[in-house]
Formats: C-alpha cells, sequence, structure tokens
C-alpha cells in the first residue's frame, strides 16, 4: 500500500525522472515513456529502492487495454498502475498490483459516470483531474470512501496544500519546483 507522501512526482522525461532517483522521494510516477524503456526504467528505480507508479495510457508502443495491463503486471512489475479505463484497473487488482482509476472532473455527466465507473472496478485509488478544485476534491472523497490522488493543474504550494485539506492523500504533480519546495 501507499504511504503518506504529500507529493507523488511525475516524471514526464528522462530529466525529471533522474532527478527523482536523486531525491528523497519514495514513490514517484511514469508518466510518458516507450514500451522498451520500462524494464530498465524500473530497474533503475528499483536499486534506488523507488516506488514507481506507471500511467498504462501513456505507454507508447503499448495499447492500454487488459492485456497490455496483464503485460505490464507481469514483466515490469510496477508498484501500481493508472489508469483512465476500467478493465486496465480490474486486471491490475486481479494480478495484486495497486489499481489507480483516474477521472476528469469536466463536469457532471462525466463526474457521474466516473461514479458507476469506479462502483465497477473499486480501485485502490482514484486520481482526479484537475486537482485544483477543493470542493469537488471533497465530494469524490466522501462520495466514493476511495483515498483520492489529485492532478492537473496543481501549479503552487497553495494548490497543494488545498487539495490535501479537501481530503486528497497525495497531489500528482510534474511540476519539479514543486518536487523541491513542498516539505511535508
Amino acid at each position: 500500500m501507499y504511504e503518506g507522501q504529500a507529493i507523488l512526482p511525475a516524471a514526464k522525461n528522462m530529466k525529471q525522472f533522474e532527478q527523482l532517483l536523486d531525491s528523497s522521494y519514495q514513490y514517484g510516477v511514469f508518466l510518458d515513456t516507450h514500451i522498451a524503456q520500462l524494464k530498465s526504467i524500473y530497474r533503475m528505480a528499483g536499486s534506488r529502492n523507488k516506488k514507481m507508479f506507471l500511467h498504462a495510457d501513456l505507454v507508447h508502443g503499448l495499447k492500454n487495454d487488459e492485456y497490455a495491463a496483464e503485460y505490464l503486471c507481469q514483466e515490469i512489475k510496477p508498484f501500481g498502475i493508472i489508469s483512465t479505463r476500467g478493465n486496465v484497473i480490474m486486471k491490475a487488482k486481479q494480478k495484486g498490483v495497486l489499481a489507480i482509476q483516474r477521472i476528469f472532473m469536466l463536469d457532471t455527466i462525466a463526474l457521474e459516470k466516473s461514479y458507476a465507473l469506479l462502483e465497477k472496478t473499486q480501485p485502490d485509488y482514484i486520481e482526479v483531474l484537475p486537482g485544483v478544485v477543493p470542493h469537488m476534491i471533497r465530494e469524490v472523497v466522501e462520495r466514493a470512501g476511495i483515498p483520492v490522488f489529485a492532478g492537473g493543474l496543481i501549479r503552487t504550494v497553495e494548490d497543494v496544500e488545498n487539495a490535501l485539506a479537501a481530503g486528497a492523500t497525495a497531489v500528482t504533480t510534474s511540476n519539479a519546483y514543486l518536487f523541491n519546495e513542498y516539505k511535508r
């Protein structure tokens, strides 16, 4: 299970990944990578005792379906898988990998569809985007009863604090400034 790190640094390139490796953070997220890089990246992370979530929808060269999720769980063995796809989340859970259902709070209809999906998939965590709407984070936490990561458009320490105060377990961000500046 994930344990108490307020910021989940999200590496969107190798430079950010290298910064994460050199940081004191234990947990992080891979956002955008190529299938051919996965094994070496996870080997590097493991050698530095980093536990990395993988955004399965953003792996180039890999379709984001349950077969891809099965491959990732068996061959790459990420700490957790993030996806917008219910079948990917259910496969990750079946394989014993932490499952993070990513939802977009675009409007009421999208949010209601997300609640129905959450009932079906029962993920370990939810990642809500955008993460800068504290009253909606609070609603998702209360209604779903599943821990929430807040992500998207997080740009300031105040954004981080507002998301956490609204009930988010952690904030995912690719903003390198926040990796270094926010300490809790």
